[in-house]
């Protein structure tokens, strides 16, 4: 499913048409976007935690010279699913 089917199936369940879905969902991803710039954490109840992980720096190689070269530490977008999505998951 990607973001316009999404917004479908939002719009079918919230009454809401099809662009004020978008919108809606644009929105929250722009929040959540935000808010992991931030370094806050972002809870939503019965999806899950998405939170900002820093990678430590670490020795790589050149995978064309063979080179050893150091890969500076970096900040990612982690996401914990919740119990309730998991458990959707089984069904």
């Amino acid at each position: 499913m990607n973001k316009k089917e999404l917004a479908g199936q939002v719009a079918i369940k919230s009454g809401l048409n099809k662009s004020q879905s978008e919108a809606a969902i644009n929105a929250v991803i722009s929040c959540i976007g935000e808010a992991l710039k931030n370094d806050e954490k972002v809870s939503l109840s019965g999806l899950g935690t998405f939170a900002v992980k820093t990678r430590a720096s670490r020795i790589g190689r050149n995978p064309a010279t063979g080179e050893t070269i150091e890969i500076p530490s970096t900040r990612v977008p982690e996401f914990k699913a919740s119990t309730v999505l998991k458990a959707a998951l089984k069904d």
